[in-house]
């Protein structure tokens, strides 16, 4: 089979000789190309056949009524969307969808570059007649799958339709819990995934478990003075969208973000480490975005500054360690 760049292959194989860019976004939401080269697997036609996601998720049965499609018509007799796409696909990926009278529920977590609009915003305005609400939290793919116990956030501004959402969403190992504080839902998925990347960085440098304890304590403060100055909710900041989903992604090298900052802790360039990654740490894509809205806003962000200019070559791990340890003493 050739495969030109860009294209989507609808079966399973390995890649024999040549090199290319796949779109695999009916497969893992993600709307970035994957490149592949000689020895790579591919896996599309598993998940219609066999009823398994042998790319991302090999050995879990998938239910018979999921449907791997390329053509977004497909969507059209949904009750409701869950869209997945990367944030800074989010807005191409809405222009798509064939209905807009439909609820849509937004699980990307990031700020759109450019704008520095969050998901709901730019669902919003690319879908302004469409009930919107978010689901976030601490949730690793691979577990949600294995079906071991799991709680996230539902955030949705319409009481009744989020009821209807967590009634539909909930089995007995995924737990949704309703919240109508869609901003905070939102600016806590955004920012802990740059926290993640400090916290990578920790511990691919060797910084020990302390270091680690300290960015996610210190990360969070930055997150509620961020969220606050945005209206976010302090409850909802310390609950699952938020601290929880935070103390998840900053524990594991299972978190995208946390490995890629792993990386850049062992002193690998941030530009080789995303370049070579089937799966998008939207903390690389958030952090500037982030830090640029936090100036305006006059937030203290240091982590985040931190994090930006390791991504940016402006700083070594050493030099950024150095930085956050003699900013000037002050109460918690």
């Amino acid at each position: 089979m050739l495969v030109r760049p860009g294209e989507r292959i609808a079966t399973d194989g390995v890649v024999v000789s040549g090199r290319s860019s796949l779109d695999t976004s009916a497969i893992t939401g993600e709307s970035i190309p994957v490149e592949v080269a000689p020895g790579d697997a591919v896996s599309a036609g598993a998940i219609n056949t066999a009823h398994e996601n042998r790319l991302y998720l090999p050995g879990v049965a998938l239910s018979g009524a999921i449907r791997a499609e390329t053509d977004m018509a497909a969507l059209a007799p949904c009750e409701a969307l869950l869209i997945v796409a990367p944030a800074q696909h989010l807005r191409t990926v809405l222009r798509g969808l064939p209905r807009a009278d439909v609820p849509v529920l937004l699980c990307a977590k990031g700020i759109e570059i450019g704008t520095g609009l969050l998901m709901t915003q730019v669902a919003a305005q690319e879908l302004p007649d469409t009930s919107i609400g978010v689901l976030s939290g601490p949730t690793f793919a691979h577990e949600v799958a294995a079906g071991l116990p799991t709680a996230v956030t539902l955030a949705c501004a319409d009481a009744e339709l989020g009821q209807r959402l967590v009634n539909r969403l909930a089995v007995p190992h995924f737990r949704p819990y309703l919240s109508d504080d869609v901003v905070g839902a939102e600016i806590g998925g955004a920012v802990k995934n740059v926290i993640a990347i400090a916290c990578g960085v920790a511990e691919g440098a060797g910084m020990g478990l302390n270091a680690r304890a300290t960015l996610i304590s210190r990360g969070f403060a930055e997150m509620v003075r961020f969220g606050r100055a945005l209206g976010a909710r302090a409850e909802t900041l310390s609950g699952l969208s938020g601290l929880g989903d935070l103390v998840l992604t900053c524990s594991s090298t299972s978190s995208r973000n946390f490995s890629l900052g792993k990386g850049l802790g062992e002193g690998r360039a941030a530009a080789d480490l995303l370049a070579n990654r089937r799966t998008v740490a939207e903390g690389a894509f958030t952090a500037p975005v982030l830090r640029d809205l936090a100036r305006q806003m006059g937030v203290e962000m240091p982590i985040v500054e931190g994090v930006c200019a390791l991504l940016e070559g402006a700083a070594d791990v050493q030099a950024m360690a150095e930085l956050l340890l003699s900013r000037p003493l002050r109460s918690e």
